[in-house]
């Protein structure tokens, strides 16, 4: 089961609105929604959660490219919404587009590897060219500069969403919308 709201920020503070993702099927169709929502181009955050899983921010300010971040690449790009992230983070299937994956600079390391992660899946046989990484991916300052560090990003694990609007100034309009 997914969470979903947006916090749009205005004049007075923020706005959360309960989002329907039904009609969601594109990350574009998320952004047209975060900017629908949105008071003077200002930032539309959208929040979308899956049963502690993982968790997904999206910032859109304006007609700016948006920004993403999600906690877990792996266990979102199994579910339906968070596939809609990743492949905008990581790319299609390498092989459409020609992204290679093990190439990427997903958490600063040198060669891509998120530190811990080694070449097997859990049998033993060697690991799919172009998997998606068990870790965090996308933009961790996304939400720096409204008061959630880096840091602080990374180590959310359950009831990120009410920490995240917390740390916003938002938590009483969030959980109206819960």
């Amino acid at each position: 089961m997914y969470f979903a709201a947006l916090l749009a920020r205005t004049e007075d503070g923020w706005e959360a609105s309960d989002t329907e993702l039904d009609d969601v099927e594109t990350l574009s169709d998320l952004i047209e929604l975060a900017r629908e929502a949105s008071v003077d181009d200002d930032i539309v955050v959208v929040f979308i959660e899956q049963e502690d899983a993982w968790f997904g921010v999206v910032r859109v300010e304006g007609e700016e490219d948006p920004r993403i971040y999600v906690s877990d690449g792996a266990a979102a790009a199994r579910s339906s919404y968070g596939e809609i992230l990743t492949k905008e983070l990581l790319g299609d299937d390498q092989e459409d587009d020609g992204t290679d994956l093990d190439a990427l600079d997903l958490d600063g390391t040198e060669d891509g590897e998120p530190d811990g992660v080694d070449d097997e899946d859990d049998d033993g046989a060697p690991a799919a060219a172009g998997s998606v990484p068990a870790a965090p991916v996308g933009d961790r300052l996304v939400l720096d500069d409204l008061g959630l560090t880096e840091k602080e990003l990374l180590a959310l694990d359950t009831d990120a969403l009410g920490t995240i609007a917390d740390a916003l100034g938002a938590a009483e309009v969030l959980e109206a919308v819960r």
